[in-house]
């Protein structure tokens, strides 16, 4: 289908109206239209953008998910997916204007030259990118580029009075799918995938093995805000829990067949207790992998509806690099249920505020507002529980949105960046004082506690940008969750995710009940 589209595009405009348009074909009066417009309008067009606008104005009529991308665009969202970029290789921030290296990636080009967290970058090339107000996109640029290719870095350094100068040879650098792999309690493992990209699956194994030398013999497998990706990586992490033949998922569409995925057994975790946790944004391959596992009776689904993204895109490359994402079939679980929630054609807007109407509507709080008429019943496959279709996994367990955790003035601190931007600052000024006061994670875990002054620096911030507490009661109440976020960010910051997420996890609802799940 596509080599056809594709040599339908390289045929001359004589040769497509001969072999493919009659007189009164619509794509014939597409042709047409483009042709006046460009030849005969009254001021000059772009007749590149004018043929983009009307690819985009067919796709807006159709389903929520059929899109088109410029070729910058496809670059930008196949990076992450492909499992690498090419760069200098470090982690940073802008704090007053200024990138700050939080972390230089391990094994990275930045590391083997001697970059450090903390580092200040404020040139590239020669070309000033600190106090000029550079947007972080052309900063990314700048230090970003083809593998082989050398950078002239100028870096301010605390307690050195010189820039220092450092040539990187810029390399490929992994971007981790995984967010963070720990023992959470002895014998439970907790494993959080932020996406489904191309080197998922090998992290995964590895996590796994990590884990499992460690002792455990549970997992909780965090989908919680995972907006999907590559379904083969998804299908490859649903097999390592299934038995041979099991049936992960399948799609079918109008034109497409039916196509069935099924485990090959041999599976790392196929037998160990597993808990899944998913929210409202877990999507598409995150889906699919709940939805397998909790068809299969294999394992226990934890925390809200997900967002019922069961649409299957076909990428359709044009000659220059563009891309159509096309939909031509459905996602399916090993029960019948279609994942796709129901959306109206063209109607984009009610489709982006489905969030909105399940907040609006109670979902968020209650199982009980979740309706689910009886022709979408269907049934696990071992069991034989009664599970629903029509859009999204229903979790077995239910865990309510908690609202009052975040208040309004958390929410105005963090969204102003007062929070990050604090923190920033304070592991910069102490972060030889914390390694030597706190040699291990565990020892910073136990007797670490948030400085009242690193507070106290906030709220002033706050106060400065006219963002208060309507009262004291709110301040208390903000404090306990303030404190915590601020220990974790530490933690990660001095060490990496998986400390970061050790700490938050332990005011995370979803992960507190699956705890409790595991121990009954």
């Amino acid at each position: 289908m596509c080599a056809a589209i594709l040599s339908l595009l390289h045929l001359s405009a004589s040769a497509q109206m001969s072999v493919r348009l009659g007189p009164d074909a619509p794509l014939r009066k597409l042709q047409i239209a483009e042709m006046a417009v460009n030849n005969l309008y009254v001021d000059s067009v772009d007749e590149q953008k004018l043929v983009e606008d009307g690819i985009r104005g067919m796709l807006e009529k159709l389903d929520p998910h059929s899109s088109y991308l410029t070729a910058k665009e496809v670059k930008a969202a196949n990076e992450p997916l492909q499992g690498n970029f090419e760069g200098i290789g470090v982690q940073f921030n802008m704090v007053e204007d200024t990138l700050l290296v939080i972390q230089p990636v391990s094994g990275g080009p930045s590391e083997k030259m001697g970059i450090v967290a903390g580092d200040r970058i404020v040139s590239v090339n020669d070309t000033a990118i600190a106090g000029v107000k550079m947007a972080k996109e052309e900063i990314m640029r700048r230090l970003r580029g083809p593998k082989g290719t050398k950078v002239n870095l100028g870096i301010v350094r605390r307690g050195i009075a010189d820039i220092l100068h450092f040539v990187i040879t810029r390399d490929k650098i992994p971007v981790k799918s995984i967010d963070a792999t720990y023992m959470i309690r002895p014998e439970v493992g907790y494993i959080r995938i932020g996406s489904f990209g191309a080197t998922t699956h090998d992290e995964f194994c590895a996590s796994l093995k990590k884990l499992k030398e460690q002792g455990m013999k549970s997992l909780i497998l965090d989908l919680q805000e995972n907006g999907g990706g590559y379904l083969h990586a998804a299908v490859k992490i649903a097999d390592e829990f299934l038995q041979n033949n099991d049936l992960i998922v399948y799609t079918q569409g109008r034109q497409i067949q039916r196509m069935d995925y099924k485990a090959n057994g041999g599976g790392l975790f196929a037998d160990g207790k597993v808990i899944v946790l998913v929210d409202s944004y877990t999507a598409s391959a995150a889906e699919i992998v709940s939805g397998a596992i909790q068809d299969h009776d294999r394992g226990i689904v934890v925390g809200r509806r997900t967002f019922g993204k069961g649409l299957v895109q076909r990428p359709i490359d044009l000659p220059d690099g563009s891309m159509i994402r096309l939909t031509i079939a459905h996602y399916y679980t090993p029960s019948g249920r279609c994942i796709q929630k129901p959306y109206e054609k063209g109607n984009q807007k009610d489709y982006a505020d489905d969030m909105l109407h399940r907040l609006k509507s109670g979902e968020l709080m209650s199982a009980d507002s979740v309706h689910f008429a009886d022709s979408l019943k269907c049934y696990t496959l071992k069991k034989h529980r009664v599970v629903y279709g029509g859009g999204g996994i229903m979790p077995d367990e239910f865990v309510p949105l908690d609202t009052l955790k975040y208040t309004k003035y958390h929410r105005q601190l963090a969204a102003k960046s007062i929070i990050i931007t604090a923190n920033l600052r304070y592991v910069d000024e102490h972060r030889k004082q914390l390694h030597k006061q706190y040699a291990t994670f565990a020892d910073f875990r136990q007797r670490f506690e948030v400085p009242q002054t690193l507070i106290d620096h906030i709220v002033a911030e706050g106060e400065k940008q006219n963002i208060k507490p309507k009262d004291d009661a709110e301040l208390q109440a903000t404090l306990p969750y303030l404190r915590t976020q601020l220990k974790a960010l530490i933690a990660r910051d001095l060490w990496d995710m998986d400390e970061y997420y050790a700490i938050m996890n332990e005011l995370n609802d979803s992960v507190r009940r699956a705890l409790e799940l595991m121990n009954n």
